[in-house]
This record gives C-alpha cells, sequence and structure tokens, in this order.
C-alpha cells in the first residue's frame, strides 16, 4: 500500500511561518517546488482527519493541490471515514496524456484497506479541459457500484482541469 504524502514537505513549512503563524514569502529564498510543497503541506493539514468534507468545493481545493499540475492522467481516491473526513488521498493509476486504465478491484482493494466508509473519485485532465467524457462517466458507475457491494459509498467523481473542477454528483451523473 502505497503511503499518503501527509506531513512528507512538514520540514518546509518552518521556513514560511513566522512565531506569531503568519506567512511570509520574503523569509527565505525558497524555489517555485518548495513553495508548492509547503503549500499542498497547509492544504493536507487543514484536511486530514479535520472538518467534514461537506461539498463539493471542499475536496476540489484539496484535490486541485495534488493534481493540476502533473502532465499525465492521474487517477485517485480520496478515502473518508464514516464522519466524511480525509483518512487518506491516494494516486491509484497513472495513465497518459489522454486516458488511464482503471481497476475496480484495485479501487476496493484500496478502500478496504483504508477501512473507508466513503471515497471520493478524482482524476485530471491534461489537456485542462475538465469536461467528462461518456467513458468517465461510465466507468464511475462501474465503481459506484461495485464499491456499493462491500458497502462502501462513492459521493462524487471530480474532474480538475486547469481552471476549473467538474463534479459528477453535482451533474447528476453519479
Amino acid at each position: 500500500m502505497k503511503k499518503s504524502t501527509r506531513g512528507q514537505h512538514a520540514a518546509t513549512l518552518p521556513l514560511l511561518q513566522d512565531a506569531s503563524g503568519a506567512y511570509s514569502p520574503t523569509q527565505a529564498q525558497l524555489s517555485e517546488a518548495e513553495i508548492l510543497a509547503a503549500a499542498e503541506a497547509i492544504i493536507e493539514r487543514r484536511f486530514y482527519r479535520q472538518a467534514s468534507l461537506s461539498c463539493p468545493e471542499d475536496a476540489a481545493e484539496f484535490l486541485r493541490a495534488k493534481l493540476v499540475l502533473q502532465p499525465h492522467e492521474l487517477f485517485g481516491g480520496l478515502f473518508l471515514d464514516q464522519r466524511h473526513r480525509v483518512i487518506a488521498w491516494q494516486v491509484l493509476f497513472t495513465g497518459t496524456i489522454d486516458g488511464c486504465s482503471v481497476h475496480p478491484r484495485e479501487v476496493i482493494r484500496q478502500a478496504l484497506a483504508y477501512n473507508a466508509a466513503a471515497v471520493i473519485l478524482a482524476h485530471q485532465h491534461p489537456s485542462g479541459c475538465p469536461e467528462p467524457s461518456q467513458a468517465d462517466v461510465q466507468l464511475t458507475r462501474r465503481l459506484r457500484d461495485a464499491l456499493a457491494l462491500v458497502d462502501i459509498r462513492v459521493l462524487d467523481h471530480l474532474v480538475i482541469g486547469a481552471q476549473e473542477t467538474v463534479s459528477l454528483a453535482q451533474r447528476d451523473l453519479l
């Protein structure tokens, strides 16, 4: 099982944060990668086992930091407990610039390994256009049905684009 990246960049945060807890970019010369890693760590700290994800916008904010800059398609799951608090985020499949093979068996296996009660599926379109394809909709329904057999709810499938995120649940495509 892959580990979550949670806490991986925590050492970067003190370089940005002063004693009062405020963040200041003038304290140190940081690379763009270090700044993005620090931003990802802040977002993770806000969401892991904290408040419930109560709307697609909360999940989209979390997942955008993970996926938007990737050059190839990644498909993953945001695994949630009974109260919809984040247990883990995991990239489950890596694809090419225009597609990704997803196997329901592996999604189920990881959801069970995390003892998840629910999952939010997500992938990004490297093209930048978040419009879901018919294959995205069919896959979502297939995963929803497969996970339902083991009492795990699919709350949403988010497609991350360059500027926007599309929620299949909000479009009644789940």
